[in-house]
């Protein structure tokens, strides 16, 4: 647990320095209200709460004790779902979570915003972050990873996935750009996959002026940002653009949410079946759209030569089935698969370092991954 210091403005312990001292309510009875309601000082205090009742779902029993501790204090928070926020209360809500269990900022000597332009001219929102100034970068510059955040379509941004981001290239050695696509329900299917399309093909052509070597290229992201790197892939073998891997966190991949895992973990956990459903709800335009391979990577009619790839999945996930059977699919179309799943841990692990060792694990896999696919 971080350090503890003194806030002299209110006199109270906070942890330092991640978290900034937020202002206490001035009526000593409503103390335990706001501290029950605030999930980040919560779980990075420890402060005591009383007994819960049993959870409403039994947990998996395979779940570490750390993620078990994670899923309990989520469950006395009583956050309201997301699903029942609507679009800009949800994004709200992930905003103000996102970085609770994140391990410390990397400190970079270069990071910074851009923009990148989509097919309709419209201009994408992007952040670079190089693990090297610019002018001792190597002259034929940095491997380069395109980044898609994950969301469900809908919630998620370059700011949720600031600190994943950050030590993605700071283990790696690579450049990573992380792309602020179009999301539902104001922008449905196909939006955010032709945004990071756009943005790959941009950074094939124009990478060099970042400072990026285009001939060491790769496209990654976290669930949904793992369906638009998939499909990124497939369209990149399509196009005769060479990718040196497709890195892809606990991707969607199937039309339907009917796997076995789908229904084991349904509820209780950190993604559930009303969040996945609802999500899907704002992105989809109809039913037929969940048919098209670039929603569900699993339906494209072949795999043959694309990127090799590095798949991390959580076991107690809904989408550890459909990841596993895009493993499948791709390794008998003869890619190059590196699988890891993960125990005892759900979706969304890769962003809780702070509490989960697994999360740790993760990154220094996928930069490890990165690091000898650019070096291959």
């Amino acid at each position: 647990m971080a350090a503890r210091a003194l806030c002299s403005r209110h006199n109270a312990c906070c942890a330092a320095p991640a978290v900034p001292c937020r202002a206490l309510p001035a009526a000593p009875h409503c103390l335990a209200r706001w501290l029950r309601s605030n999930l980040s000082l919560n779980l990075l205090l420890n402060v005591p709460q009383p007994e819960s009742r049993p959870h409403a779902t039994p947990l998996p029993a395979s779940l570490t004790h750390q993620m078990r501790d994670v899923l309990r204090r989520m469950e006395r928070a009583a956050r309201t779902p997301m699903h029942q926020l609507g679009a800009e209360g949800a994004r709200a809500a992930y905003e103000a979570g996102a970085g609770v269990l994140e391990i410390p900022k990397p400190v970079l000597p270069r990071v910074e915003d851009l923009q990148i332009p989509a097919r309709d001219g419209a201009l994408l929102p992007a952040r670079l972050y190089a693990p090297e100034e610019r002018a001792q970068a190597p002259a034929s510059g940095l491997p380069v990873l395109l980044y898609l955040h994950g969301g469900g379509f809908t919630v998620g941004s370059v700011a949720t996935h600031d600190v994943l981001c950050r030590q993605l290239a700071h283990l790696s050695g690579a450049m990573v750009i992380s792309l602020e696509y179009r999301r539902a329900p104001e922008h449905k299917f196909p939006t955010a996959h032709n945004d990071a399309w756009d943005a790959l093909q941009w950074l094939a052509s124009q990478g060099a002026l970042l400072g990026a070597d285009p001939a060491r290229l790769a496209v990654g992201g976290d669930s949904a940002g793992g369906t638009l790197a998939a499909a990124c892939a497939i369209h990149a073998r399509d196009a005769g653009l060479k990718l040196a891997l497709q890195l892809l966190i606990y991707p969607g991949t199937t039309a339907h949410q009917d796997t076995d895992s789908h229904r084991r973990f349904a509820h209780g956990l950190v993604i559930d079946e009303p969040a996945i459903t609802w999500f899907f709800a704002q992105y989809l335009n109809s039913p037929a759209d969940r048919e098209d391979w670039r929603f569900a990577p699993l339906l494209a009619p072949d795999v043959d030569g694309v990127a090799p790839a590095w798949i991390g999945l959580a076991e107690c996930d809904p989408l550890v089935d459909e990841g596993v059977e895009y493993a499948d699919k791709l390794r008998m179309s003869g890619v190059p698969v590196d699988l890891e799943i993960y125990r005892g841990v759900t979706h969304e692990f890769v962003k809780m370092g702070r509490a989960i060792a697994e999360a740790r694990r993760a990154h220094a896999d996928m930069a490890r991954a990165l690091a000898d696919a650019f070096a291959a």
